[in-house]
C-alpha cells in the first residue's frame, strides 16, 4: 500500500506550520532532556520528541510509545509558560 506523499505547494507549507513552525525549546529541569514544544492554548501542547531525546528521558526511555508524557517535562514547561520563555497562542 503507498502512502500519501503531499508535492502540492500548498500542503507542503501547511505540513511545515503544524510541524515545525512556532516550536520553542524547552529543556527538563530535571534531566535536561531538550524538545521542541508549541503551546497553541492554556490546555493543548504540541512536542516534538527526537529519537535521541526519547532515549535520554528517565522516564520514557523504557516506554514504546511517548503518547502518556513525561511529567517531569510537563513541569518544566509550566515553567517556561509562567516565565514567559514559551508563547501559548499561535502567533500571526
Amino acid at each position: 500500500m503507498s502512502s500519501f506523499v503531499p508535492r502540492d505547494a500548498e500542503t507542503l507549507a501547511e505540513r511545515a506550520r503544524y510541524t515545525s513552525d512556532g516550536l520553542t525549546t524547552v529543556s527538563c529541569l530535571d534531566c535536561l532532556v531538550s524538545v521542541e514544544v508549541r503551546k497553541n492554548t492554556d490546555h493543548q501542547t504540541a512536542i516534538q520528541w527526537s529519537a535521541e531525546a526519547q532515549g535520554q528521558c528517565p522516564v520514557l526511555s523504557g516506554r514504546d510509545s511517548i503518547h502518556e508524557g513525561c511529567p517531569r517535562l510537563g513541569a518544566s514547561i509550566d515553567a517556561a509558560v509562567r516565565e514567559g520563555r514559551l508563547p501559548v497562542g499561535v502567533a500571526e
